[in-house]
């Protein structure tokens, strides 16, 4: 009879060492698959702070590329206007007077 509880005894041994181990491969494959996820999170973050930089570059050059169509538009309305003004000063000076009282009409109300 006692060879039984001894060979019980070894199976559970045996089974508690199982446990174990399979205990140590999964803590193992948590492991291995946490710094797959960490790595491929790493992957993207480069991946998009890129993209994000070269986004923020076309930005800044169609930005470039408006002000300066601004700018050149206002320099010719201002050369536009100052011609203007030389071609016929009293005309000029009428026009204004009339919109500064216009304006001030409306911000009298």
């Amino acid at each position: 009879m006692e060879p039984k509880p001894v060979q019980q005894q070894n199976d559970y041994v045996q089974v508690r060492d199982d446990l174990r181990k399979l205990q140590d491969d999964v803590a193992k494959l948590a492991a291995s698959v946490a710094e797959g996820q960490r790595s491929n999170i790493g992957h993207l973050k480069d991946e998009i702070r890129k993209e994000s930089r070269a986004v923020f570059e076309r930005l800044c050059e169609s930005g470039d590329a408006a002000i300066t169509r601004a700018r050149s538009a206002s320099d010719k309305a201002i050369e536009n206007v100052e011609h203007k003004i030389e071609e016929r000063p009293f005309l000029s000076v009428v026009l204004l007077f009339l919109a500064g009282l216009l304006v001030g009409r409306m911000l009298d109300r």
